[in-house]
């Protein structure tokens, strides 16, 4: 009988401790094991984990995971993400999951640089061991590391479809070539009388969004009689040149 009613007082005391600490959760969206001991008094880790247990917990990906809230406060993005005050939650639990996740879904792959830009941590050793466990593969392609999906085939489509976006960036940031002569001379000759470097034009043209480079600048300047450091004459007529 005894036992019976201690079982029941715990029951009652974890019930009203899980409620409190629900409201709690409504007001902060997220809180450490410390916030946490502090609003129920002092309990013990283990009790607190029983916590929030009833009521459905998530611990956080960032941060060494010391951060919790409750499952149904996140609001996700679309690659089921969700920040508070700096602080990630991840729809796949884990940063191990979420990166294997992500790679394994994604049209066209992820670099480094793109999965730390995402998740906002870094993600070497993650993506070291999962490389390492075969969770995940790794192609290199233009120079750098594409983390693709485990199985061949769909790696094989993850890294053309990365090799299709390339050339569509490339031709986007290409202009004609008539185009280019006539940006590359009215840049030169406005600079003022003496006509600059190369390099320059190619820096100022970058920045109007023409992907021209000095080479290919200086190529120009050969064709139309041009070089840098000297002064300008009459434009020529670019039409006029065959």
């Amino acid at each position: 009988m005894n036992q019976g009613v201690t079982k029941l007082t715990r029951e009652v005391i974890m019930n009203k401790t899980a409620e409190k600490l629900a409201r709690l959760f409504q007001r902060k969206r997220v809180m450490d094991m410390g916030a946490l001991r502090d609003a129920t008094g002092g309990r013990s880790r283990r009790s607190i984990f029983r916590d929030l247990a009833v009521l459905l917990y998530l611990s956080s990906y960032t941060h060494v995971g010391r951060y919790y809230t409750l499952t149904d406060i996140p609001k996700y993005d679309e690659h089921g993400l969700w920040f508070h005050q700096g602080i990630g939650f991840s729809r796949f639990g884990t940063l191990k999951a979420t990166v294997t996740e992500l790679v394994a879904t994604a049209m066209a792959g992820y670099t480094h640089k793109e999965l730390e830009s995402l998740l906002r941590v870094k993600v070497h050793n993650t993506l070291l061991g999962l490389v390492r466990a075969g969770q995940i593969g790794r192609e290199s392609i233009y120079k750098r590391y594409l983390y693709v999906n485990s199985d061949q085939k769909r790696a094989a489509a993850q890294v053309a479809r990365r090799q299709e976006q390339k050339l569509s960036a490339i031709d986007s940031k290409t202009p004609p070539f008539a185009e280019a002569i006539i940006a590359v001379l009215v840049e030169a000759l406005q600079a003022g009388k003496v006509l600059v470097a190369p390099s320059v034009v190619a820096d100022r043209l970058s920045v109007r969004g023409l992907a021209v480079t000095a080479t290919e600048v200086e190529k120009i300047f050969f064709q139309y009689g041009l070089q840098s450091g000297k002064k300008t004459a009459e434009p020529p007529s670019v039409l006029s040149r065959r």
